[in-house]
This record gives C-alpha cells, sequence and structure tokens, in this order.
C-alpha cells in the first residue's frame, strides 16, 4: 500500500512537473513572432527541461525547498556556461570572473541588437544566450511558485506576463495558436496541481474522470469564446503616445506604431534657434533594405568632442549654405542617440561617452544615453539650393550603394511609381510628384488601420499593403516613398527623429528667446533622396504632417534668402482666347433679330441696377481700403501695433491662418518661410511689435516711421505670393472686415502659399 501510494505521488508530481514545463515552453511561443526560428529554441527546450528535472530529482529524495532551488540554480548556471561561456570556463562549467564579466557585455549586445532592429530578429549568440539564460530563470521561478509553494494561479499569471513581452514589443493581429497553447497548458498545470491535492474515495472510481471532463468541456468553451470573441472586440481608442519606456526613448528601427499609440505625449526637448524656424532633429538614418527591410544605419564614429568634424558638405561651391546655432535641452529624453539639426558641422556640451557618426551626420552614445538636463549646442551649416540647382541636378547614378533593392519586388510598387512620376521631366519633378501624390486627397493618415489590417511595419509587403490601403501614418509613407524612388534608381534613405517643435511664446514674455517645445508624440519618420552637388535632400510625403519640400527660384529670392515652399507653389495660367470669346455673340443671319431687339430694349434701367450692383460689390473693397489707410497713417506716426494689424487683415483676407496664441515672432517666421513675406521688413516688423508690447513706456520713445514700410512691404509680399484668383478675391471682398484674428475662422485657411 505504501509503495502504491508513493509512486502515486511520484506520477502527480511528475505530472506537475511536466505541467510547468509545458506553460514555460508555451509562454514562449510569441518569440516565434519576433526572432527567427534556430538553435535558441533547443537551448530553450534543454535548458527548461534540465531544470526543471533537477527539481523533480531533488524532491524525488526529499530535499528542503531551499535545497531543490538551489540545485536548479546550479544546473541552470552549469547548462549556460557550456553553452555560452565554456571557453572562459574551469572545466566548461564552472564560471570563472572573466565569464562573470563577459555576461552584461552580452546583455548590453543583445539589448541594443533589440533596439535598433526589426522583427523577425536574427538570433545572434549574444540574443540567443539572453533567451535561454532567461528561459531558465523562468522555469526556476515557475517550478518554485507552482510546485514548492502549490500557488499554480500565481504562477499562469507570471506566464501570462511572460507571453505577453513579444506582444507588446511588436504589435500585431490576435495571436490565435500562442493563446491556445498558452491557454491549454495553464489549464493542464492547474489540473495537474488539483489531481496532487485530491484523492478521490475508492468507492467513486469515477469522480476523477468527471472532474477532469468538466474542467476540460469549461477550458474548451473558455478558448473557443475567447478565439471567436477576441478579434471582434474595438481596439482602444489610440492617442498620440510617446517614445518606448513611457515617452523616454527612441526605437531607430521604424517600429514607432506602439511609441505614436501610446497616451500621454510629455516634452522630451525644448530648444532654441537663430534660424527662422524650429528645425527637424534626426537621430538615425535607414539605408539598408535587406531582406525587404529597412534597418539602421552603423557607420565608422569617432568620439565627439567640440573639435570632432563631421566631413565637409556635399553642397557645391555654387549653393547657398546658412549656418544656424541650435541649443537643445533635454527634459524627459533617456535615449542613446542625440537628436541634432541636420547637417551638423560641431556639436558642443553633450559631455562624454558620444560619438559623431560622419556617414550620417547623426550621434550615438558609446554606453551613455540623455538625461534629463542635458543642454548642448549644435551648429549646422544648411544647404540652399535654388529652384534652378535643383532642377538641374541629377539623382539618378550618385550613390550606387543606396539604391539597391532585394530581387522581389511587389509589382504595385513598381508600377505605381513609375505612373506616378510618367510626366516629370527631372528628378526633383518626379519627387514632388510622388511627394503631392503622397500627401493627396487618396491617402488617409491613420495610426490604427496598419495594426489592424497587419502591415504595421516598413517591410516591403507592407509598403504593398500600404498602397492598397492608402491608410497609415509616418512610416508607411516614408518607406514607400524611398523605396520608389529607388526603383526610379535614384539613391533614398530613411530618418528617424522628430518633427520640429512647436513655439511657446511664454518664453518671450520672460524676456527670453523664442523656445520651441518638442513632445514625445512628435517622433517621425521621413525619406531623404541624393541629389548631385547639393546633397541629402529631406521630403515630407506624411499626409498632414509638416511642410512639403519645395524650393524657390533665385528670381523671387530662392537660395540662401529663402526658404522652402509648398511644391504645389507655381504660376497660375490666365484665361484662353477662346474662353474670353462672348458666347452669345450674334451670328451674320441674325442681324434684324438684333435691330429689332435694340428698339424694344430700354438700357437705362438695367445700366442703373447693374452700377448699384457693381458699388455695392465695391463697399467692403472700399471699406477695407479705408481702414488700411487709417492704419497706415498710424504706422506712419510710429504705432507699431497699427502697423502689425494691417499685415494680420492682409493674412485674414489671404486665407492664411492667424491663430490669435501664435507670437508675432512665430507668425512673422512663418509668414517668411510659407508666403513669401520678405525677411528684412518682417523682422523689423516684428521687433517693433515685440517692443511696443512688452517694453517699458518711455518719455524718450523715437517714433520710427519705417514701420510703415515695412508694413506696406510685407502686405505687398503676401499678395505677390498667392494666385491671381485669390488675390482679387481678397482685394474686392476682405475676410478681415468680419473675421477678428484669433477667431475660428481666421485659424482655418491656406497654410502654404498656392501659387
Amino acid at each position: 500500500m505504501a509503495s502504491r501510494e508513493r509512486r502515486g505521488r511520484t506520477a502527480a508530481q511528475l505530472s506537475l512537473t511536466l505541467g510547468a514545463w509545458a506553460g514555460v515552453l508555451a509562454a514562449m511561443v510569441p518569440l516565434l513572432n519576433v526572432i527567427v526560428p534556430g538553435p535558441w529554441i533547443g537551448g530553450v527546450l534543454v535548458v527548461t527541461a534540465a531544470v526543471f528535472g533537477a527539481g523533480f530529482v531533488a524532491r524525488w529524495y526529499r530535499l528542503p525547498a531551499l535545497t531543490v532551488g538551489l540545485v536548479e540554480a546550479a544546473v541552470w548556471i552549469a547548462l549556460v556556461t557550456v553553452m555560452f561561456l565554456r571557453d572562459t570556463a574551469i572545466v566548461f562549467v564552472v564560471p570563472t570572473l572573466h565569464a562573470i564579466r563577459v555576461v552584461p557585455d552580452m546583455v548590453d549586445k543583445a539589448m541594443y541588437e533589440i533596439q535598433t532592429g526589426i522583427a523577425p530578429l536574427e538570433a545572434s549568440p549574444a540574443l540567443t544566450f539572453c533567451i535561454v539564460a532567461a528561459a531558465g530563470a523562468v522555469a526556476i521561478i515557475v517550478d518554485h511558485v507552482a510546485i514548492t509553494v502549490r500557488m499554480p494561479l500565481a504562477a499562469a499569471i507570471a506566464l501570462v506576463a511572460v507571453s505577453l513581452i513579444p506582444s507588446l514589443a511588436v504589435p500585431a493581429p490576435f495571436d490565435v495558436i500562442g493563446f491556445v497553447v498558452l491557454a491549454a497548458a495553464i489549464l493542464f498545470l492547474l489540473r495537474a496541481e488539483t489531481r496532487t491535492r485530491y484523492r478521490p474515495p475508492q468507492a467513486v472510481p469515477s469522480a476523477p474522470s468527471s472532474t477532469s471532463a468538466i474542467a476540460l468541456s469549461i477550458g474548451l468553451v473558455a478558448m473557443l469564446v475567447a478565439v471567436a470573441a477576441t478579434p471582434l472586440l474595438p481596439e482602444p481608442a489610440p492617442r498620440a503616445g510617446s517614445g518606448l519606456g513611457g515617452g523616454t526613448t527612441i526605437n531607430a528601427s521604424l517600429d514607432l506604431g506602439r511609441d505614436l499609440r501610446r497616451p500621454d505625449p510629455v516634452t522630451v526637448l525644448t530648444l532654441n534657434t537663430d534660424g527662422t524656424a524650429a528645425p527637424y532633429l534626426r537621430v538615425a538614418t535607414l539605408s539598408k533594405l535587406e531582406g525587404a527591410v529597412w534597418k539602421p544605419d552603423v557607420f565608422a564614429s569617432a568620439p565627439l568632442t567640440p573639435d570632432t568634424s563631421f566631413g565637409g558638405l556635399d553642397a557645391g561651391s555654387d549653393v547657398d549654405v546658412a549656418k544656424t546655432v541650435t541649443t537643445i535641452h533635454v527634459d524627459s529624453l533617456r535615449a542613446r542617440y542625440l537628436p541634432v539639426p541636420y547637417p551638423a558641422v560641431t556639436v558642443k556640451g553633450a559631455g562624454g561617452g558620444w560619438e559623431a557618426m560622419g556617414g550620417n551626420r547623426t550621434v550615438v552614445g558609446d554606453g551613455v544615453t540623455t538625461s534629463p538636463g542635458t543642454e548642448y549646442e549644435v551648429i549646422a551649416q544648411v544647404p540652399r539650393p535654388t529652384l534652378e540647382q535643383v532642377e538641374a541636378s541629377v539623382s539618378r547614378g550618385t550613390r550606387a550603394a543606396d539604391t539597391a533593392l532585394p530581387g522581389e519586388v511587389p509589382a504595385i510598387i513598381r508600377e505605381t511609381a513609375r505612373a506616378v512620376t510618367a510626366a516629370a521631366r527631372t528628378d526633383y519633378d518626379a519627387l514632388t510628384a510622388l511627394q503631392a501624390w503622397f500627401r493627396g486627397s487618396e491617402f488617409t493618415y491613420s495610426l490604427t488601420a496598419p495594426a489592424q489590417s497587419g502591415f504595421d511595419n516598413s517591410g516591403l509587403s507592407s509598403v504593398a499593403d500600404f498602397l492598397q490601403e492608402k491608410k497609415g501614418y509616418c512610416i508607411h509613407f516614408a518607406s514607400a516613398f524611398a523605396t520608389m524612388a529607388r526603383v526610379l534608381g535614384m539613391p533614398s534613405r530613411i530618418v528617424v527623429g522628430y518633427l520640429p517643435g512647436l513655439a511657446d511664446t511664454t518664453s518671450l514674455t520672460r524676456g527670453e528667446r523664442l523656445t520651441y517645445n518638442v513632445s514625445s508624440s512628435q517622433l517621425h519618420a521621413w525619406p531623404e533622396v541624393y541629389f548631385s552637388g547639393i546633397g541629402w535632400v529631406g521630403f515630407e510625403p506624411t499626409k498632414s504632417l509638416g511642410d512639403p519640400t519645395a524650393f524657390i527660384s533665385a528670381s523671387a529670392g530662392g537660395g540662401n534668402a529663402g526658404a522652402p515652399k509648398d511644391p504645389s507653389a507655381g504660376p497660375t495660367s490666365g484665361p484662353s482666347p477662346s474662353s474670353l470669346r462672348d458666347p452669345g455673340g450674334l451670328r451674320a443671319g441674325d442681324e434684324n433679330l438684333g435691330s429689332a431687339a435694340a428698339r424694344a430694349f430700354n438700357p437705362l434701367p438695367w445700366s442703373m441696377g447693374a452700377g448699384a450692383v457693381v458699388v455695392l460689390l465695391l463697399v467692403p473693397s472700399l471699406l477695407g481700403e479705408l481702414r488700411r489707410r487709417r492704419r497706415q497713417a498710424a504706422a506712419t506716426a510710429g504705432d507699431a501695433i497699427a502697423a502689425w494689424s494691417s499685415v494680420r487683415d492682409a493674412a485674414i483676407d489671404l486665407s492664411i491662418p492667424v491663430p490669435d496664441a501664435e507670437s508675432p515672432r512665430a507668425f512673422g517666421t512663418r509668414l517668411v518661410r510659407d508666403h513669401r513675406a520678405p525677411d528684412h521688413e518682417t523682422a523689423a516688423l516684428v521687433t517693433a511689435v515685440e517692443a511696443a508690447a512688452y517694453a517699458l513706456p518711455g518719455p524718450d520713445a523715437a517714433v520710427d516711421a519705417s514701420i510703415a514700410g515695412s508694413a506696406a512691404a510685407v502686405r505687398a509680399a503676401l499678395y505677390l505670393a498667392v494666385p491671381k484668383g485669390r488675390r482679387t478675391r481678397a482685394l474686392l471682398f476682405p475676410r478681415s472686415l468680419i473675421v477678428r484674428p484669433g477667431s475660428a475662422y481666421a485659424r482655418s485657411g491656406t497654410p502654404t502659399s498656392t501659387r
């Protein structure tokens, strides 16, 4: 009898051990979605089996619980050492101090691969070590919780948590197989643990099987309901999210979807710049299209010092270059990348441990990360080519290494690229055609559609799906644009970084320079294409984000004096001669009818009525002109506010957004950047209105009559920058008569010029 009971306990113990082992293996199944199958699978099987086997044998010999744990830990360490550290171990199984020092390096390398790689990752030795070692540690914990202290529900919660890690790392559609396998393993574990406690009376031999049948039925029903219902549940409404780790880190592998879908964006950076607007900030580039997936660049680097050179610019000597100085303050960002404007030539004040990669002008940490309070200064030299220079430059045939494509490119990518650019005369025309197409009415910006449809990454298959669905966010627009550029034979790459920050006008009230705040929700990706004699030129194909790239001609002030404009801004054609013909003109056979009509027709009432209509139509224009003259007279007398009001009225008349929360400096910067306002006159006007608004009043204040001329020059430039139709409409029917600055109607309009 005692022997039978011992065998029964042993069988129950073996069943519980097998259940715990099955649970650990089931929790590892989701890793197959993010790690390429390889030797790590065998390592997980062997190490976890050895750990549970050692625990089973130790319990069979009735060893104390603490001893069982120590035996399992010894087996775990010995096997991991044999597999990965035997060259630095004693008799292959006993780790030395040198072996222990190697472990942190392997972990750091694995973390770097996870942070910069794209799923599914190739299982490198370092990554395999981490997976196998972690599986062994999980096995020890589950064995202790489920078998030693008999808390199978707690062990089940731990297993579920482990299985969720890959899903949280790489959002994907509901994994039915993984869920079923894990649910079955947990049910088996719970039933096995129950059988070690419950011994039915011999008189009722059917009780165990009945209990098992009931438990199995409940488990099957639960799994079927979950499998059928989970895909039907609505996804949580995503909000603009933050970086990894609670909005404080950066993932350079284009896996930005989960970052952007996380809630509660925070300010990660603040900056000041002497440029006309806040710059894009880059952290990494991706120019390798390997295995149909874009991968981050790793260039030769040198320690970053104030004297470190990033190398010369690719722009020719005939291209104007604007020097900008940007001071960046880290608020809540912890990342191994240092965000910098492009193209950076000098970085000062970042501290030690940073490496400059001249190949893409980025800065990466060598064992260090950014931390709150860090402040550094970046000097950039920005090429400002004219439209003529960009049109004359070529992209095809340069930098062959950056035009590589995998052997199989989906037909929809090739065909669409050629169809959209069929009418282009130059490389630049082809790229602006692509940019305008992506930003057009066919596409929709969506954070949820790619995840729901299963193409939430930058691979070529996802690009093909995106071109069919026409819904996605920055990584889809950027990767599609860059891939299509390569299809056309142009060198391209993808940049990961941040959109320009938002102006914080409160800094002006404190007497400080205008500050821009960069939020974690502004994490972004955009493409760049290489042009001979100019260098890498960024484009903005993402619908509804940023400003589309374009350049203005030398005759219109292009080059260092101008900023890129809306690519759709071009000359509008006037009416053709045929359209000016009188459609109601009389034919040769209608002379008699015409003369009779002339005798019966009295033009006087009609003329008076037409004159009244014309006068009524001119009333708004006359009122607007009277107000403009009144404000011009006040401006001539030195009233800067009146001069500024006349400029804002002109902007409202031309359907240029005039939000009340925007500071004069930010508004003036936007007028120069987007609407061709003259830089010098705008700056003078902004300075005058800031002095009038914030300076202390005094009896010795000088009257500056020149601001009236500055205001007139800005207004004239704004009118010349728009099509004739909009200009005429603004003169005849000035919206500013009824629309006030800052109102809902003033905040809307046409954000960029369309000429």
